[in-house]
């Protein structure tokens, strides 16, 4: 895959598509429905515009400073750009974070909930906002424990007036991912939150019949980095 990926994104891209909506079909779920965020850390724009080019509109960020070298010209190229953060997001990089993404996946903590809530009164754009737990717990991740995520997503909601409207996981490297895929989208159920980024490039199928909307892909169409 990593030849191929080296060689061809398009391409990739669409054998990611037939696998999820194949995977999602024998679960009984619309495929179509489930959004490839292609993650595009470290790539260039030549290496993205292929995908845009070809129609591809949802990519994912690691880090405000990266995406904001590369991606204000793409999106003035290429309209209808849904850019994520899918890395941790620190309160110092709140202002930029605002004003260059369309969602934030890694809401993780009170501060950075404060300093999001101040900054959409600053600003006028709202991203839209996913919570990031920590199914694994593992010390060196961030994310909500996810004994604490229900008090946490009350209090975005109810302290500091942030619509959630998702949850994201990255499951532990050496774990089956299906346990926290389906922990997490139990969280979800009892909050009312009807997004989950979860599933990347080794398990995406895995998180497609577990009830994910967005997989976040980056190796399987780019190639190793």
């Amino acid at each position: 895959m990593a030849d191929l990926a080296a060689s061809n994104p398009v391409a990739n891209l669409a054998q990611i598509r037939a696998r999820l909506n194949k995977a999602a079909a024998e679960a009984g779920r619309d495929g179509t429905a489930i959004e490839v965020v292609a993650v595009t850390k470290t790539f260039g724009a030549d290496r993205i515009a292929p995908l845009l080019d070809a129609g591809h509109r949802v990519f994912g960020e690691n880090r405000v400073q990266e995406a904001a070298a590369k991606w204000p010209a793409l999106k003035a190229r290429y309209p209808g750009v849904e850019l994520h953060l899918v890395g941790p997001l620190q309160s110092n990089k709140v202002a930029d974070a605002v004003a260059l993404f369309d969602v934030i996946e890694t809401l993780d903590r009170e501060k950075l909930a404060r300093a999001l809530a101040a900054e959409f009164a600053r600003q006028v754009r709202r991203p839209r906002l996913f919570v990031q737990v920590n199914t694994g717990g593992e010390p060196q991740k961030s994310g909500v424990a996810p004994g604490e995520t229900d008090a946490f997503i009350a209090q975005c909601r109810n302290q500091f007036g942030l619509a959630v409207e998702g949850l994201m996981c990255i499951p532990p490297a050496g774990d089956g991912p299906a346990p926290h895929f389906a922990l997490l989208r139990k969280i979800a159920e009892r909050n009312h939150l009807t997004r989950l980024s979860m599933g990347m490039s080794g398990d995406f199928e895995t998180a497609a019949e577990l009830g994910a909307t967005h997989v976040r892909i980056g190796t399987a169409i780019f190639g190793e980095r």
